[in-house]
């Protein structure tokens, strides 16, 4: 099984994607451990790669390629990315939502180090509205699709109202859902990787009725 999470800025799709993968015994990987690795490899700070990135697109690629790489070497893993699902368009597809009044809340109150720009909660609330429509622009412009469409997506969960736990054993409860119906389709369950245990490790290196039916809102 193949899990891919995406979502919006403050909907906790990370958390998510970490409680899956251990709920479903599967490794998780992450879009930004893959950028960190990135940055180690190339001498440079985060900063320097997102600075690069407005400017030309040679870490998307290298980015994509090792999630596309994952997607053809591995079977059964979790992995949270914006764009994940569009490189690994066989996997269960799950996209993360939440108020944005409620986003702001989270992310303000978890203020992390060098994100001084949020120095209030309006502040943070308009940050994080910019972020996403520049998020959607952006992805828009560099593949030609719209990662806010629900019908790109098996599964959306909505954090607004539930915590951590709630939001995981739903979000688990709709992935096995899916997986069976998908099986029942005359499709195979995949067999999962017996040589690795569930941990987060870094990686080295349709139609339209159908889908409605699969997608599910929590």
């Amino acid at each position: 099984m193949i899990v891919t999470i995406t979502g919006l800025s403050g909907s906790g799709k990370s958390t998510l994607a970490k409680g899956i993968a251990k709920d479903l015994g599967l490794e998780h990987y992450s879009a930004g451990d893959f950028l960190r690795e990135i940055a180690k490899e190339q001498g440079k700070t985060l900063m320097q790669l997102h600075e690069e990135m407005e400017r030309n697109r040679k870490i998307d690629d290298l980015l994509d390629e090792r999630t596309k790489r994952l997607g053809r070497e591995r079977n059964s893993f979790v992995i949270d990315g914006r764009v994940a699902w569009h490189f690994i368009p066989n996997s269960i597809k799950v996209f993360v939502t939440v108020d944005l009044e409620k986003a702001a809340e989270r992310v303000f109150r978890d203020r992390r180090p060098g994100e001084k720009e949020n120095s209030s909660l309006q502040e943070t609330k308009r940050n994080m509205r910019k972020r996403n429509e520049m998020n959607k622009a952006r992805y828009k412009k560099l593949y030609g699709i719209d990662y806010l469409d629900k019908r790109n997506y098996d599964i959306v969960v909505d954090t607004t109202k539930r915590n951590e736990e709630q939001t995981r054993e739903k979000a688990v409860r709709e992935i096995k859902r899916v997986e069976m119906e998908r099986a029942g389709k005359g499709g195979k369950l995949p067999k999962q990787d017996k040589k690795t245990k569930p941990q987060n490790r870094f990686l080295n290196g349709g139609k339209e009725k159908s889908r409605q039916k699969q997608r599910a809102l929590l």
